[in-house]
Parts: C-alpha cells; sequence; structure tokens
C-alpha cells in the first residue's frame, strides 16, 4: 500500500481527540498529547488571544468592542 489514497481511507477508525482533563473540551489529541483548546500539554498557562475577548454590547447594534 502506498502513501496516496488507499491509505487515507484508514484514517476513519480511532478518534483523534478525546476530553481534555482541565478544560473539559473535546479537543485533547491523543498523539500530541496536547489540548487544541486550553494549551493543556504544552504550557501551564491557559491559552487565549487577545483577539478573541469581544464583548457583544446589548445596545441593539451589532457592533462588537472590547471589554
Amino acid at each position: 500500500m502506498g502513501k496516496g489514497t488507499p491509505s487515507k481511507g484508514k484514517k476513519n477508525k480511532a478518534a483523534s481527540h478525546k476530553t481534555c482533563r482541565r478544560c473539559g473540551k473535546h479537543s485533547y489529541h491523543r498523539r500530541k498529547k496536547f489540548c487544541a483548546s486550553c494549551g493543556f500539554g504544552h504550557t501551564a498557562k491557559i491559552r487565549k488571544y487577545s483577539w478573541a475577548n469581544r464583548t457583544r454590547p446589548f445596545d441593539g447594534k451589532k457592533s462588537f468592542y472590547r471589554g
């Protein structure tokens, strides 16, 4: 078996992610041994970005602002 189309069919057997011990999301990669959501396994700090903490105002507008 080569590395082309026939071998790609074997990728549907096992799940690659499972539930993370730290954040509880289904983002912990079994082979890479780290969580894609919170960074558990890579870093002691919670994985987050400054551009992601936007809050929606309750004034009826569709604009976002950083809180």
